[in-house]
């Protein structure tokens, strides 16, 4: 049950903790100020692929190592942006074929330059450059969105291992496009790490346009919220822009991570001059801006991406490098956030909690459950948008369906189609394990699972958690356990403290789960049914959220509310969902899946 493996140790994040460093420069643009001509690419039919010098060219790759090195900087990425095997593929078949040859060499060679100029005081690193594949995995387009997750873990743990076995001190995910891509590329690294028994830090680096967004649409919010999830070592920016585009998304991030942060800009937006890109921001102005992101908001690492030269790297040693910058302390708000596929969203409201609209849902909503046999998705986007214009944060997806076999394909096409078009995040609600797979497999965001619980002793727990882990999600834990001492669903205060503690150790204590991801659901019962057993049941569970709350600090609270008025008369229902919810709130419940739509808010209660 051990945590995905970890490069936290590392002699790179171990330098970061003690001053700035610099990355290089530009490949492309120094290999093209060269005289490269088709025999230096392999021939007239790979005239132009700058990853393929590396097997052709070697001694020119290295050699533009070495002018990075050479002007002061301490991290030098390898020729390896575009050497996924589908990119390689777009030069020849053969090529696709020499992917982890291309890698292992590309690695290699910086490798040997750093050796040249590492000394005991002045260490050098690699990283493993992991570029995007071509495709947008979040895309409707039916070309571009052509290709699974599990395909795209396949193709990142290929370069993965074979950057690993070269040499890399870290792998950089950078010029990301589409944050799911980045998602796989992560899995893909840490399956490699598995395969070569060898962990380096993950470094992911998302690119934004001037509005400030990922070309899906995806905020600067958003990116760290999942990025945060998947528990990368480092945050940042690179490439699209020059730094002054970058001055407030990077500001963002070095005020809500205690992670390190990079940014790694064009020297400017780049101009078209007959017929060729230009990029017009001179080495010193550019030193001089990101320098001020250095001293003034905390950035840990910079560097240099398209049009940027030794020249430029010269003029940035010469303000932050050489050891002569530590890094500046940050003040950062680290609340646990959620996000959907566009921004992100505090879990802890102010004022509380956080709304999960249930009526996405096949279980509770007959229209629901009527659109999904009808495979009417656009009516699932209604009334997901309904939900979120009545109040929803978050909306609760449940495509269950005792009629059809098919949850998990439906709950793709049902996250697909909510995904690029619902700004509120998602809680995936299924029993079945596979079908939680499957929504975190197809959702780029940073979601909810609902749920796990001890019913059958450890088995639902083991089945999800690991899913929980792994994609950086939140998770429901419902107060069932079937041990004696609690015989189920736990009906009192103590019971319901009791089952959250295992809980509690399962997720945190084994499976690495820090405590705001867990959510627990202090199990709400209907008070019409007249019996003697449930007289008590809703104060139980106020005071059965203020016991979690105290005895587990950090974790999260929620409530399925309508239980508690179900059996009513309609009049009846919204005014008993909205004393309990006011009472619960008071108890400290974080979190509610209601329809918020059918509950009066208390202060305005005749």
């Amino acid at each position: 049950m051990k945590p995905y493996p970890s490069g936290a140790d590392s002699a790179y994040l171990a330098a970061l903790t003690k001053r700035v460093l610099i990355f290089d420069g530009a490949m492309g643009t120094s290999l093209q100020a060269y005289d490269l001509r088709a025999e230096h690419f392999g021939g007239a039919d790979q005239e132009g692929w700058i990853d393929g010098l590396v097997l052709h060219s070697p001694d020119i790759v290295k050699e533009v190592h070495r002018s990075f090195l050479n002007v002061g900087c301490d991290v030098v990425e390898t020729c390896t942006f575009q050497a996924t095997r589908l990119r390689l593929a777009e030069w020849g078949t053969g090529n696709a074929e020499r992917t982890h040859e291309l890698n292992a060499s590309a690695a290699q060679l910086a490798r040997d330059a750093c050796a040249e100029f590492a000394t005991a005081d002045h260490p050098r690193f690699v990283a493993g450059s992991m570029g995007p594949t071509g495709f947008l995995p979040s895309s409707e387009d039916p070309s571009l969105g052509n290709i699974t997750f599990a395909e795209l873990v396949t193709v990142f743990r290929e370069q993965a291992r074979a950057l690993l076995e070269g040499g890399v001190d870290l792998l950089i995910i950078e010029t990301a496009q589409d944050i799911l891509e980045v998602k796989a590329a992560v899995f893909g690294a840490r399956l490699a790490f598995a395969d070569a028994s060898r962990a380096v830090p993950i470094q992911a680096q998302v690119t934004l346009d001037t509005s400030g967004r990922m070309l899906l649409g995806t905020d600067i919010g958003a990116s760290l919220a999942i990025l945060e999830g998947l528990g990368v070592d480092v945050v940042g920016l690179n490439c699209s822009t020059g730094p002054e585009h970058m001055r407030d998304p990077v500001r963002y991030l070095c005020e809500h991570t205690h992670l390190p942060v990079s940014c790694i800009p064009n020297a400017g937006l780049p101009l078209n001059v007959e017929g060729k890109a230009v990029f017009p921001l001179q080495p010193v102005p550019m030193a001089e801006e990101l320098a001020r992101f250095v001293r003034e908001v905390g950035v840990n690492a910079v560097g240099g991406c398209c049009g940027t030269t030794p020249a430029h790297l010269r003029e940035l040693v010469d303000r932050v490098g050489k050891g002569q910058v530590a890094p500046r302390e940050r003040e950062v708000d680290a609340a646990p956030r959620l996000a959907s596929s566009i921004r992100s969203i505090t879990v802890v409201q102010e004022p509380p909690p956080l709304l999960i609209g249930e009526r996405v849902n096949s279980q509770g909503s007959r229209k629901m459950k009527r659109l999904l046999l009808d495979d009417d998705y656009d009516g699932a986007l209604e009334i997901a948008r309904e939900q979120v214009e009545a109040g929803a944060h978050t909306l609760d997806i449940c495509v269950a369906l005792t009629e059809r076999a098919d949850e998990a394909e439906q709950m793709r096409r049902v996250v697909r189609k909510l995904q690029l078009s619902v700004e509120a995040p998602l809680c995936f609600d299924s029993t079945e394990a596979d079908v939680i797979r499957a929504a975190l497999e197809t959702y780029p965001g940073r979601a909810i699972v609902n749920s796990v619980n001890l019913e059958n002793g450890r088995k639902r727990c083991d089945d999800v958690l690991p899913l929980v882990r792994d994609h950086g999600a939140a998770v429901i834990a419902l107060t069932i356990d079937r041990s004696d001492d609690i015989g189920g669903m736990a009906k009192t205060r103590e019971t319901k403290l009791l089952a959250a503690q295992r809980i509690h150790e399962i997720a945190c204590g084994e499976y690495g789960l820090a405590p705001h991801q867990l959510i627990f659901d202090a199990l709400t019962f209907t008070l019409a049914t007249g019996q003697e057993e449930w007289m008590n049941s809703a104060v139980e569970t106020i005071e059965g959220i203020r016991a979690i709350k105290r005895e587990l600090p950090g974790v999260l609270t929620t409530l399925g509310l309508s239980n508690v008025s179900f059996g009513l008369a309609p009049h009846a229902r919204p005014v008993l969902n909205s004393v309990f919810l006011y009472h619960c709130v008071a108890a400290g419940l974080d979190t509610v899946i209601i329809n918020p739509a059918h509950v009066i808010p208390y202060a305005e209660m005749p």
